[in-house]
């Protein structure tokens, strides 16, 4: 677009004296018109001034460019050298959570909360005049609620009042789906090694457990049964972690629920221990109809997850239990029509980073007296009801999503 604006310019500087009048003319019109219009006039128009005489075709892309930037589902900006917006699309108006209209004139760093990522971008094409392009997240601002992750590609352009071309493109949803994939694919290694873990372990524990109990008998004095008993309560406290390790056995015995109940019994649950200065905040969607659920196993799954949040609040802070329904949604490659989405916030220190690609595995955990098996079994009751957990987490607030199929006739692929 840079070396089209250049042959322009070349071709203009030897045209008659009349040609020179019309482009003042055309100038004159370009400056009243939009950002983006007098940007398809400046780089459409060079080739149209290039064809040979007689030709007036403009051609469909020229003729219609307009309603093309219209419907791109990629955002499109102009910035002038002050990173000051000069016009954008619709989709960038969506993306970045303000009208045009609002938008003129602000800067687009402070609309992305002066992101580093797009400031260096904004500033090396700046300095360079050389294209880049990146993947970047976008944190919450006051236009837009929602954390984004975005496409982000910069090239230098000349217009009259602008001087960056800026594509944005929102691929959250993408990243979501190659992240559920990612968490299903993990869930099925660490079941899969659970349960090759569990054979290898519950069978010499019972053979230590028996000699044990045998050997106790042989003993007269009540001293030496005391280490023998100590052998048979360890090796049963590591059975039930075995067990636990497995989960639920049996298949799932699916009943209408109501999802506000099952909640509310899972917070009288925990109102029975000591929280201090816990808040508890109800944000309930009251149109979500009854699900066909194991109440069981749903209660273990998300006292689970409740119970990791009050754990990271350490009794102080807002635990934030929210409901809705989301439509169109994919989980493992099948995309369900409507789901219900089960939400546990807290407003706590949030997940370490170097652990957030693994706290679905077993065994894992930051907490000295944690076990790091309440994620791995909670997923693992979800998968009985063709669900999911997924999660976002950043220093406070970190948000725990129990998604669930209303139609729980919709098998899952794989």
């Amino acid at each position: 677009m840079l070396t089209a604006w250049k042959r322009d310019q070349s071709s203009s500087s030897s045209s008659s004296g009349e040609s020179d009048r019309r482009d003042e003319q055309d100038a004159h019109q370009q400056s009243s018109q939009p950002a983006l219009c007098a940007t398809e006039h400046s780089i459409l128009g060079a080739s149209k001034k290039r064809r040979p005489s007689g030709s007036d075709d403009d051609g469909t892309i020229q003729k219609n460019s307009g309603k093309i930037l219209d419907a791109l589902s990629s955002g499109v900006i102009l910035l002038d050298e002050n990173l000051l917006i000069r016009g954008l699309n619709p989709a960038a108006e969506s993306i970045l959570g303000i009208s045009q209209l609002r938008a003129r004139g602000e800067s687009l760093l402070r609309l992305v909360n002066d992101e580093p990522e797009m400031r260096d971008i904004l500033t090396r094409v700046v300095a360079t005049g050389d294209h880049y392009a990146n993947e970047m997240r976008l944190s919450p601002t006051e236009f837009h609620s929602d954390e984004r992750i975005v496409d982000c590609r910069v090239s230098p352009i000349l217009t009259d009042d602008a001087c960056l071309l800026v594509e944005i493109t929102d691929v959250t949803r993408r990243s979501q789906i190659s992240r559920e994939n990612t968490l299903l694919i993990q869930h099925g290694a660490g079941r899969q090694m659970i349960r090759q873990l569990a054979h290898e372990i519950k069978n010499p524990l019972g053979g230590i457990r028996g000699a044990a109990q045998l050997l106790e008998r042989q003993l007269e004095e009540a001293e030496l049964r005391e280490y023998t008993d100590v052998v048979i309560s360890e090796t049963d406290r590591l059975a039930a972690l075995v067990d636990t390790l497995l989960g639920p056995g049996g298949p799932s015995n699916k009943q209408p629920v109501n999802v506000h109940e099952l909640i509310e019994y899972v917070i009288r649950i925990i109102d029975a221990e000591d929280q201090r200065s816990l808040s508890i905040r109800r944000e309930y969607d009251p149109g979500l109809p009854s699900i066909d659920l194991d109440w069981d196993q749903l209660v273990q799954a998300i006292l689970n997850l409740v119970q990791n949040a009050l754990a990271a609040l350490d009794g102080q802070g807002t635990l934030t239990l929210r409901t809705r329904t989301v439509n169109n949604f994919t989980i493992g490659g099948t995309r369900h029509r409507v789901i219900a989405s089960i939400e546990i916030e807290d407003d706590g220190p949030g997940i370490p980073k170097d652990m957030q690609d693994s706290i679905f595995y077993p065994l894992v955990t930051s907490r000295p007296e944690g076990t790091g098996l309440g994620l791995p079994a909670a997923q693992e009751l979800l998968s009985r009801h063709n669900g999911l957990i997924e999660f976002e987490s950043r220093p406070g607030r970190t948000v725990f999503f129990v998604l669930i199929p209303l139609d729980q006739s919709e098998k899952m692929n794989g």
